[in-house]
């Protein structure tokens, strides 16, 4: 089992940064790959970054690519996603999720992940 805790939203201009830090419970995190989604107001959840267990791997919606970035502390059990050049598009609730191993699954689909955090608000204002 996996507890997921995420900090660090909160209300920035467009153009400035945050970094996200999702806190996760148990003694295998580092076992578990990472991902970052978000869901903006009526709009489905979406794939944002996400990270192998090893950390050796990282992948990123198009929408985000250039200017987030995730990475991990295996040592910590973190994830963070820090943000940059944000745009007002950018707002959503964003959520961290776990899962144990890939295995061929799609680490950009929301079906893949096991474990979900209650998520973080971002707003960017224009």
């Amino acid at each position: 089992q996996v507890q997921l805790v995420e900090s660090g939203g909160g209300l920035v201009q467009a153009g400035g940064s945050l970094r996200l830090s999702c806190a996760a419970s148990g003694r295998t995190f580092n076992n578990y790959a990472m991902g970052w989604f978000r869901q903006a107001p009526g709009k489905e959840r979406e794939f944002v970054a996400a990270i192998t267990s090893s950390g050796g791997s990282t992948y990123y919606a198009d929408s985000v690519k250039g200017r987030f970035s995730i990475s991990r502390g295996n040592v910590k059990n973190t994830v963070s996603l820090q943000m940059n050049s944000l745009k007002p598009e950018d707002t959503a609730v964003y959520y961290c999720a776990a899962v144990l191993r890939y295995g061929g699954r799609r680490y950009d689909v929301e079906g893949t992940y096991d474990y979900w955090g209650q998520g973080t608000e971002v707003t960017v204002s224009s």
